[in-house]
């Protein structure tokens, strides 16, 4: 494990937990004492102790299949975010959580309007593997509509995600000032 999984993982962690703990996220966006702004599609959270800020969304629709049929699967807390961690120099991490554990050793393709990026995939959680991919994915869901996420979780189901980008430039930006 490098030293930024190592660090995405904790930040990630410590951010699953303040939003797993109002589930379900729809409700926790309108709810949650920590959140401080909905900017259309995205809402905007903030954590003093440590200090954080993250955009975050749930999907706008969802398809799980499996040896290409349908199916219905059980699978927690969906969410796509883009969080910032002034303590540990973290300036716009995209993360994504799928809902449950994904294969071993399989990526997560990121699809904004017609751009391409993988996304590493360990346990329930995905990231970019460098720094820079998340300033080029960044910039790209600023220009963009829609992000789908294709993942295949550990039973072997293959799982599509799609989210909004309405909102996301100025959920991401509220973030970035807050954790400045």
């Amino acid at each position: 494990m490098t030293s930024r999984t190592k660090g995405v993982l904790c930040g990630a962690v410590l951010v699953m937990a303040n939003i797993a703990a109002m589930a379900p996220i729809a409700m926790a966006q309108q709810t949650s004492a920590n959140q401080v702004a909905e900017k259309s599609d995205w809402s905007v959270f903030e954590d003093k102790d440590p200090r954080e800020c993250w955009a975050v969304s749930s999907p706008t629709e969802t398809i799980n299949s499996k040896d290409g049929r349908v199916v219905a699967v059980n699978r927690g807390e969906i969410l796509f975010m883009t969080f910032y961690r002034p303590a540990a120099n973290v300036q716009g991490q995209v993360a994504f959580t799928g809902g449950y554990p994904f294969a071993p050793g399989s990526t997560v393709s990121l699809d904004v309007n017609g751009t391409k990026f993988d996304l590493l995939a360990e346990g329930e959680w995905a990231w970019p593997s460098a720094g820079a991919e998340d300033a080029k994915i960044i910039a790209a869901m600023k220009r963009g509509s829609s992000a789908v996420l294709t993942a295949r979780s550990a039973r072997g189901t293959q799982t599509k995600d799609s989210f909004s980008l309405k909102g996301y430039t100025a959920a991401v930006e509220e973030a970035e000032k807050r954790c400045k």
